[in-house]
């Protein structure tokens, strides 16, 4: 007798509202990034690359793939492992998209439920120079879960690997430096009770900074590509010298390299955005997505999707939430340039452009 489509069973739908729930905690999941899986008979699904966890339960954006055999093509390295397109149960991929980027390493975890997510509270504390350290005192106050730390490495296999490596142990929650957290466990209540636990272990008081000037913002953006961030939020990184400080000094993690760039713009006294622009055009350079207009606010630009725009505000709040005076590690030149001619990236980043169209 065949087995009833598992789409249409009581856990699944548990777990899609889990995980619309997670990404719809803007301190937990921004736009696209994050991704949530759940293993049945062999079969993993696992969410769609490009897709937002925050619409699991109203668009068709989980896809199934078979376990066994790609964590057997991620240990022997075959390539396929990478984009896990081969791996795919067709006759049950009615969205038609392709896998997260993230799926081997769903895969590679031993546990039927697997929640990977952007946490601005762990992304704060795991670019921190003595993180070890600080990660240790908060997660002392959730003693019983057993958790690990993962070095940087470029999403898809790198990244993978490393976690393959801790998976043999079990372990309930993982933080990945300069990245984000997945929280593991053999049901969807015990992971959901696992995120809310290991949220408040690693919360982190927010810097306190002054409030935008959004006329000043909106007569410096008259006649350029750019317009004040719409999102109050995303105006701390502008507001406080410290956030300010940080913000500019590197790329703290994949996401902002993929949707902003490498780079922040800073505007002078008195300089409006469209002076700006001319000025990089003249010099023959690129202009940067996001501009920072000290003590006034930020400028993005209108070119970003609100799968960009949400990036602004995922800064805003990891670079308020670093203390004052901490050491930092950011990505280095070659990680950037992993990241931005990554074609796997290219291709969210197109979904990405053409739900923005949609949408339209």
């Amino acid at each position: 007798m065949d087995r009833p489509d598992p789409r249409e069973t009581n856990v699944f739908k548990e777990f899609l509202r889990l995980s619309s729930e997670i990404g719809s905690d803007i301190l937990k999941t921004q736009g696209a990034g994050g991704n949530t899986s759940i293993k049945d008979d062999g079969v993993m699904w696992v969410k769609a690359s490009g897709t937002w966890l925050a619409k699991a339960e109203a668009e068709d954006i989980m896809v199934p793939v078979v376990v066994d055999a790609l964590v057997s093509a991620l240990r022997d390295g075959d390539p396929r492992a990478e984009k896990s397109t081969d791996f795919i149960v067709s006759e049950l991929n009615s969205s038609g998209l392709r896998p997260s980027i993230e799926t081997s390493f769903h895969a590679a975890i031993k546990n039927p439920v697997v929640a990977h997510y952007h946490c601005v509270n762990a992304i704060a504390l795991a670019v921190l120079e003595n993180r070890d350290i600080e990660l240790a005192h908060r997660m002392r106050t959730v003693a019983d879960l057993t958790w690990v730390t993962i070095p940087y490495r470029r999403p898809g296999t790198p990244l993978a690997k490393e976690i393959e490596k801790a998976a043999a142990s079990r372990p309930d929650v993982l933080i990945l430096f300069n990245h984000g957290i997945i929280v593991c466990g053999d049901t969807l209540e015990e992971v959901a009770d696992r995120i809310e636990r290991v949220t408040k272990a690693l919360a982190g008081v927010t810097r306190e900074t002054i409030s935008p000037d959004l006329a000043t913002l909106d007569a410096i953006a008259e006649g350029s590509g750019f317009h004040p961030a719409r999102d109050h939020e995303s105006h701390a990184v502008a507001l406080s010298e410290v956030n300010r400080a940080i913000a500019l000094g590197g790329s703290l993690y994949p996401d902002h390299v993929i949707f902003l760039g490498t780079e922040i713009g800073v505007l002078q006294d008195g300089q409006s955005a469209a002076d700006f622009q001319a000025a990089l055009h003249n010099e023959g350079r690129d202009v940067p997505k996001m501009l920072i207009v000290p003590d006034k606010g930020v400028l993005l630009s209108s070119s970003l999707t609100a799968g960009g725009e949400v990036m602004a505000r995922c800064l805003a709040e990891v670079v308020g939430r670093i203390p004052s005076e901490s050491n930092v590690v950011y990505l280095s030149e070659s990680d950037e340039y992993e990241l931005t001619n990554w074609e796997a990236e290219q291709y969210r980043q197109a979904l990405d452009r053409g739900s923005a169209r949609q949408r339209a």
